[in-house]
């Protein structure tokens, strides 16, 4: 067995944790009773940095099924469940390299580990893997068909070296797909952040000035569950166009150097570094709790933080006392949902990870066709995959009639 993990004893509890994750992805469970069949993977090797959790673990199998060998880490220090990762380590063709609590020289060790195996296809949520292929790994380049991008900060990175010119090989882009980013990010960020939350504090979000900084996808989860559990949002924005978003989806939206006057609880969701800073924490009421969404923990100024006396006074509670004030923050500035709680429910991962599974086999069928780019998941995958969630839910839907796919496509029929 090769592997590395925190204590392969656990492997029984986290095998009762994979199997209640299959049991609720059906999706994917689909796609991997035809990559058993089928084997579009067979005799390669794939090399994963994910949070490495009970749906990451069944997205292994389904690849492991389709015929390759399957290396994985963690793409965060603090996100592994140690569990699951131990049941993991002990499926045929599957290496694990990971544990919670690595310090970064460990993270990135368990980096060269999976990358040790010479992958083919890589699967990285943030891009730390493709950047070390990129920078201190270039000679496994010439053996990579072609990557996948699991998160919205690491397909920023990428977009950026294509722009340079310094991205070797394709890598398709799982953030983007609708069945991902309109569900993941908004529904699966929305319901898990709350969670992890109220897993940290066991206190009340309902009457709270609760203040989300960025309103992308995953700040308008957070916003809307917030709201449904009674908290009164702020929401902070740098774009003019979402922030007016806001402001007509009923949130009151203000610069942080307002809201940081007043907020009770806070969370950053901008995959931007430098969001609260020190100047905001001056501001902060005494009680104020902050917390990160975003996948590095870059937004809020920990070092601003470490100068006064801390103090751990829950799992995943920092104290931070600045003379009389007292501030909080969660899950050490890391991803709150991931670390504090149980990250996104596996309804919502079941169409992420299909989605990894499907770009993974299009880049197979697509060998040698695609340069070194960026590429959006084919409209006919994301497609398939909300007609196979829906099937699931035994959902139907109507279908257009002969005339009505005439009518759109003519342009002379008018008043």
């Amino acid at each position: 067995m090769d592997y590395k993990v925190k204590d392969i004893g656990l492997a029984e509890k986290g095998k009762l944790k994979i199997e209640w994750a299959e049991e609720h992805m059906p999706v994917l469970g689909k796609i991997r009773e035809r990559f058993k069949r089928e084997k579009p993977l067979q005799g390669l090797i794939v090399s994963m940095a994910l949070h490495v959790e009970p749906k990451t673990c069944v997205l292994a199998k389904t690849l492991r099924d389709g015929g390759s060998k399957v290396a994985i880490t963690g793409c965060n220090p603090l996100t592994t469940q140690d569990d699951a990762a131990s049941a993991l380590a002990l499926e045929k063709d599957i290496h694990v390299f990971t544990w919670r609590g690595e310090t970064k020289k460990e993270y990135y060790e368990n980096m060269d580990r999976v990358l040790d195996y010479k992958p083919n296809i890589t699967i990285d949520d943030g891009c730390d893997l493709i950047t070390v292929v990129h920078t201190e790994r270039k000679g496994l380049l010439d053996g990579i068909i072609g990557g996948c991008e699991e998160t919205t900060t690491g397909v920023n990175r990428l977009k950026i070296m294509e722009k340079k010119g310094v991205l070797k090989y394709p890598v398709m882009d799982v953030n983007d797909s609708y069945t991902k980013y309109l569900f993941d990010n908004r529904y699966g960020t929305g319901q898990s952040v709350i969670d992890g939350i109220l897993s940290a504090t066991n206190l009340i979000i309902a009457g709270k000035n609760f203040v989300v900084a960025g309103y992308g996808w995953c700040g308008r989860g957070v916003a809307m569950r917030a709201k449904g559990m009674g908290a009164n949002v702020i929401v902070s924005e740098v774009d003019e166009i979402r922030a007016l978003e806001a402001v007509m989806d009923g949130f009151r939206v203000m610069p942080l150097s307002e809201a940081s006057k007043i907020g009770d609880m806070f969370v950053t969701t901008t995959g931007n570094k430098g969001v609260i800073r020190g100047e905001h924490i001056k501001n902060m009421k005494g009680g104020t709790i902050i917390s990160n969404a975003g996948h590095f923990d870059n937004e809020i100024d920990k070092a601003y933080l470490e100068k006064f006396e801390k103090k751990e006074i829950r799992d995943n509670v920092d104290l931070f006392v600045m003379g009389g004030k007292k501030i909080y923050l969660l899950a050490d500035g890391r991803l709150v949902n991931l670390v504090a709680g149980q990250g996104h429910p596996a309804e919502i991962m079941d169409m992420s990870f299909a989605n990894q599974a499907l770009a993974s086999e299009y880049l197979v069928k697509n060998k040698g066709k695609l340069g070194p780019k960026v590429y959006k998941i084919p409209d006919v995958i994301d497609r398939d995959i909300a007609k196979l969630k829906l099937e699931s839910m035994n959902i139907k839907i109507d279908k257009l009639t002969q005339e009505q796919k005439e009518y759109l496509n003519e342009w002379k029929e008018g008043t």
